[in-house]
């Protein structure tokens, strides 16, 4: 599985988040501008030592990430989804792309995705959840489809 953060801005979320890819196997990659230094301590802090097991990649743009991978399939988690997570069947090497904590992913790219638009159910009273919290509860749908693979 790949985690895909696009302009990430909060560097404990981003932290939390490569801990998460770090204990499930999973792929992470940072869709530039961050907003934040990856030398930043608080990034370190919350991965805490997990850091050398992580599979990090950074990409320009998401454009470039695309290219790098034609044939992969993303799933764009928004809360203007219409379809919920754990709807779908999940394959080994989806990409789970989630946006900047501030502003979500771009209007234009779920407009071209309907299909792939995925939500977290929540109360209608309430913006949205954390976003390490959101890549760890769609992750783990993705992974317990798929039975854990290679994990205990």
């Amino acid at each position: 599985m790949h985690i895909v953060l696009v302009e990430p801005e909060i560097p404990a979320n981003t932290g939390n988040i490569a801990r998460t890819c770090s204990v499930t196997g999973a792929s992470l990659h940072l869709v530039k501008p961050l907003g934040f230094s990856t030398d930043d301590r608080y990034l370190k802090r919350a991965g805490l030592d997990y850091w050398h097991q992580l599979d990090l990649h950074y990409h320009e743009d998401f454009s470039a990430l695309r290219r790098q991978y034609p044939d992969g399939r993303f799933w764009y988690l928004s809360t203007k989804a219409a379809k919920s997570y754990h709807q779908v069947e999940y394959k080994e090497d989806d990409f789970l792309v989630f946006g900047k904590e501030t502003a979500g992913l771009p209007k234009a790219l779920l407009a071209q995705n309907p299909e792939y638009c995925l939500r977290i159910p929540m109360l209608e009273s309430v913006r949205s959840l954390n976003l390490s919290n959101s890549a760890a509860v769609v992750l783990y749908e993705a992974l317990r489809q798929l039975e854990f693979p290679q994990m205990k």
